[in-house]
């Protein structure tokens, strides 16, 4: 009913994929128009013709350790000492974030060997699971990191600084009298008072090494990875007065009409027979330390 070449052309020119078939030099002898369309939109000249080139030449990327890994598994595929590979990839143009997953299939076909090489369009998926990964590290309240990704981050960071040999500093800090400002002005006058004080405290943290987090309830964590006592002092120094001149008022509290917080603050040289629990503990003495000794107050050591 059909003539069978020109029927199957038409019927892969309908697919969305990207395919490119390969001999076993790695020739292409093969595209359908997903292929050529995707080429065309990212700047490829329309008359470029595609059977004939070497794929490695034409598409497949040169640099890097992962780069050079992916091309050695398809030629893998190609010299059939496996029969397919699975690679998910980004492919961001200039305005707009993308990602493709390739596969790659052996097939035998009249004595000799082809492969199908399959791009197909994952970024929906990938913005799914991005933004799934993202809500699952985030507080809902404050938009600071949550205790799980904090718990995270820091086991990370203790490991990196184990390795380079460098300090790491963790700030514990209060809302001193919360409770206060909750059952004078009710919850939603405290959930504004944390989101407000979580807007200051990220501007605290900002490098890649440093996380902010809401540790619980009127509680939060700032870790500063690869940083001693002097600069983190400073740092928290400010953040306590910044958060005074904010003036949150909060007027049962006994040491002041506004909002102020207390701080332990600890450093400490994480080697291979230390855990990230004994900065916690340390943070968490000092904070103690410090409601005890009047809160507004920061107390800090080197552990």
């Amino acid at each position: 009913m059909f003539e069978t070449f020109d029927f199957l052309n038409l019927v892969l020119d309908t697919i969305t994929d990207h395919i490119a078939v390969i001999d076993d030099q790695g020739t292409i002898i093969y595209v359908n128009k997903s292929w050529i369309d995707f080429g065309l939109s990212n700047g490829i000249p329309e008359n470029t013709e595609w059977v004939g080139v070497n794929y490695f030449d034409a598409c497949a990327p040169r640099d890097g350790a992962e780069e050079l890994s992916v091309k050695s598994d398809i030629e893998d595929v190609i010299n059939g000492k496996t029969r397919s590979f699975y690679h998910e990839y980004p492919c961001h143009s200039p305005t707009e974030k993308r990602w493709f997953q390739m596969r790659v299939n052996a097939l035998e076909f009249d004595k000799s060997r082809i492969v199908i090489i399959d791009h197909s369009n994952i970024t929906e998926r990938k913005i799914a699971e991005e933004q799934a990964l993202y809500l699952s590290r985030i507080d809902s309240l404050t938009g600071l990191s949550n205790r799980r990704h904090f718990d995270d981050f820091l086991t990370d960071e203790w490991k990196r600084c184990i390795r380079s040999q460098m300090p790491i500093t963790m700030a514990m800090i209060d809302i001193d009298f919360f409770k206060h400002l909750n059952d004078s002005s009710g919850h939603h006058a405290g959930d504004e008072c944390l989101e407000t004080i979580s807007d200051i405290m990220k501007e605290f943290a900002k490098r890649p090494s440093d996380v902010c987090a809401r540790y619980g309830g009127d509680e939060f964590v700032i870790v500063y990875g690869n940083s001693a006592m002097d600069e983190s002092l400073v740092l928290m120094l400010k953040l306590m007065d910044t958060i005074r001149k904010k003036e949150i008022p909060n007027p049962d509290s006994p040491i002041s009409s506004n909002i102020t917080v207390s701080i332990g603050l600890a450093t400490a040289y994480p080697d291979i027979d230390s855990t990230e629990e004994d900065i916690i503990k340390a943070a968490d003495t000092l904070l103690y330390k410090a409601k005890d000794g009047g809160r507004d107050h920061i107390e800090f050591a080197t552990i």
